[in-house]
């Protein structure tokens, strides 16, 4: 392999992505655009339910309860009805998620010491809303349970409202979140936003780059030309390998900064590790280029091949351990997983290689396993 040969086919593939508008735009305007577009719209944070309030007591007591759920930054109150069967409109157009329905009798029963029934009536299209609907629910429920106990037994033994309530808890469970201590579901996202889109912009580019030789006859020149296939991979790759590490500073930059994302790992791990995911996820690009030919198939081969492990089998939006016992085995034999575990551990845990060391070897097999399968693959003989 000689290098003045390496070279030549990276200044030629340089004046190509440059000289190519559209390609450039795809190149270093897409990655950012959809960081943009993901980081903003996608949100796993549940607050602000809207909710309308049924109180048919009309109690002071139902007033204090109902204040529970109107000062709460989860719920945010709609108004006020005399029937629940009057919001079946608000519910079906999607204007409030949640109706509370106090019942008649609340404070009187009690004030004699008999349980009040309550109901709650949650939107249940979207499951994992309406399962956090009902946490935030009966966890209010359970703070205003707890004040009315204890002010009953405050003043039947009387004693001081506080060491009535300490009595009732004699088991205490204090909770500390760690590593995203305010549960900010961005600062989860955006890390894993970063693995999706550098695992399907340097396969893209990378399979489009070499197509599109394929698809204009330029590529004629090289099977008549002293350059091995060595050097022609490598050539062609080191372009969209550099861009793509460009573009993951870039979506580094707006998950820090734009979406305030805390950093705490080294950012020489980072890179290093960043480098060796685009290196693997170009080397899928450098694979598909191999099987077809046409840019439209390219595009439609590699759409395929990534987004579907980039989003189902990396844990983006399902948790590993969720999934089926068949996904878990899907998602241990692609490389996004790893790399997820690698921008999270980075991101908000602060750990490095002898943390991730698992995951770096990982990845460096697929590196490996890629670039041989598409130098073995690749043939300087036109496929007839």
């Amino acid at each position: 392999m000689k290098l003045e040969r390496v070279t030549a086919i990276i200044v030629k593939e340089s004046q190509e992505i440059v000289r190519d508008r559209l390609f450039f735009s795809l190149a270093f305007l897409v990655p950012t655009v959809l960081m943009m577009l993901f980081g903003f719209g996608l949100s796993f944070d549940v607050e602000h339910i809207p909710f309308v309030l049924v109180d048919r007591d009309n109690s002071s007591l139902s007033r204090e309860y109902s204040h529970k759920f109107i000062s709460s930054r989860y719920f945010d109150l709609q108004g006020y009805a005399k029937n629940e069967n009057e919001l079946d409109s608000l519910l079906i157009t999607n204007r409030i998620r949640a109706v509370i329905v106090i019942p008649e009798h609340f404070e009187t029963d009690l004030l004699a010491g008999r349980p009040a029934h309550l109901q709650t009536l949650i939107d249940g299209t979207f499951p994992f809303r309406a399962r956090t609907t009902i946490g935030y629910v009966t966890a209010i429920n359970a703070a205003a349970t707890m004040e009315v106990l204890a002010t009953f037994l405050s003043q039947r033994q009387g004693i001081p409202l506080q060491d009535a309530a300490r009595s009732l808890q004699p088991v205490r469970l204090d909770v500390r979140y760690l590593y995203n201590q305010s549960l900010k579901s961005i600062w989860s996202l955006a890390p894993k936003l970063l693995m999706v889109i550098l695992m399907i912009s340097p396969p893209f580019l990378t399979a489009l780059g070499i197509v599109r030789e394929r698809e204009r006859g330029s590529i004629y020149n090289i099977y008549s030309s002293t350059v091995t296939r060595g050097e022609f991979v490598v050539g062609k790759l080191l372009p969209y390998v550099g861009i793509s590490i460009l573009n993951g500073l870039v979506l580094w930059i707006l998950a820090t900064r734009l979406y305030g994302t805390p950093f705490k790992g080294s950012m020489l791990f980072f890179l290093f590790a960043l480098t060796l995911y685009v290196v693997c996820t170009a080397g899928i690009g450098l694979v598909v280029s191999v099987f077809v030919h046409t840019q439209t198939a390219a595009m439609i081969a590699t759409v395929i091949i990534t987004v579907i492990p980039a989003v189902l089998y990396s844990g983006v939006l399902i948790p590993i351990a969720s999934l089926t016992r068949g996904s878990q085995v899907i998602a241990h034999l692609l490389p996004a997983m790893y790399f997820t575990n690698i921008v999270l551990g980075c991101f908000l845990k602060g750990v490095g290689f002898e943390a991730l060391r698992n995951d770096i070897l990982i990845l460096a097999g697929y590196a490996c396993s890629l670039f041989t399968a598409g130098y073995l693959f690749f043939n300087k003989r036109p496929s007839e």
